[in-house]
């Protein structure tokens, strides 16, 4: 792209599917709106991410693009600020997380929207698969459900002996119990039993770590939504209260009292999401752009929460971490 290229927002039909298209034109000095919703309170590094993937493209902010923000931590209030962006006709929608996509995917059928984000975008009904979304919304999935194995394995190897582990989960996001049954499942193979912890976020975190605590469990998986990433802090301070170690599904976690993550990394999903962006302004149809999937995970440990939790990390699995935050 040249630097001195705008942005024209026209109009397209590609079968039966109508979306905005945005094509690059040198007459209308108009950058591109770009509307962006996230369950959260405000501003955070991810949102930083995107805007480098953007400026890697040749993006100039101001410019060529402009973004319009909608920030709100509960997700009764998504809907109406989907809405808002669909009435401001922005050019794309940029949304993380099941709620966001659903309340965006909701919103409109027209306008593209890029998941920065998302679990299982299939089963959740998004896409209608992976290779051929079928529809206005295409982006990235993190893998949730499927790396639940992988994470309760790294946990057993962590904890030795480890007969019972609670997964604590947002009761309210249809996306979670799917990924409770591919914990079960693995827990079942490993002969450990899999405990649910339902709750209500924020407000029950610490009575769900009781129940943990009550019922034998020796370590938690924290299952990742919009809601956990966002009560981080009470999440961990809870775990630390209750001495239990846990593991999340990326590092943002672990400064706040976790002791283990194993993922994808946020922030190259929200960088790499620009690129989706990028294809949509040029002309691209979201219908036939495959949603991506992670190639790199990484595992990161919190050896101040292992200390504190009087936990001797093996050295089998510390050789293997990407990063040991001290």
């Amino acid at each position: 792209m040249q630097r001195r290229t705008v942005l024209k927002l026209a109009g397209s039909t590609l079968g039966l599917l109508h979306f905005h298209r945005p094509v690059l034109s040198q007459s209308v000095q108009r950058p591109a709106v770009i509307g962006y919703i996230a369950q959260r309170a405000g501003p955070w590094h991810l949102d930083h991410a995107f805007l480098q993937g953007m400026k890697e493209l040749g993006y100039v902010e101001g410019r060529h693009f402009v973004m319009a923000y909608r920030w709100g931590p509960n997700v009764a209030d998504l809907p109406q600020m989907a809405a808002d962006l669909v009435r401001q006709k922005v050019n794309v929608i940029v949304s993380s997380g099941y709620p966001c996509n659903k309340a965006a995917k909701d919103a409109t059928d027209t306008i593209p929207i890029v998941m920065a984000t998302s679990g299982d975008a299939v089963q959740e009904g998004l896409v209608q698969s992976l290779a051929r979304p079928d529809g206005n919304i295409t982006g990235l999935s993190v893998l949730n459900r499927e790396l639940s194995g992988k994470r309760l394995e790294l946990l057993r190897e962590a904890v030795p002996g480890l007969k019972r582990i609670g997964a604590l989960f947002n009761g309210s996001n249809p996306a979670m119990p799917p990924q409770f049954q591919e914990i079960e499942s693995t827990a079942d193979r490993l002969d450990i039993q899999a405990v649910p912890l339902n709750a209500s976020i924020p407000a029950g975190v610490d009575a769900a770590f009781e129940e943990a605590s009550g019922a034998g469990v020796s370590a938690v998986m924290i299952l990742s939504d919009s809601s956990t990433i966002g009560n981080r802090v009470d999440i961990g301070n809870s775990a630390l209260k209750h001495r239990l170690p846990t593991i999340f599904s990326n590092r943002d976690y672990l400064r706040t009292g976790g002791l283990m993550s194993y993922g994808p990394d946020l922030a190259d999903n929200f960088r790499q999401a620009a690129a989706f962006v990028d294809k949509i302004l040029k002309g691209g149809n979201p219908a036939v752009i495959p949603v991506e999937q992670p190639t790199k995970f990484e595992l990161v440990v919190n050896l101040r929460t292992a200390k504190g939790l009087g936990i001797r990390l093996p050295e089998s699995l510390l050789v293997r971490a990407a990063e040991i935050l001290e």
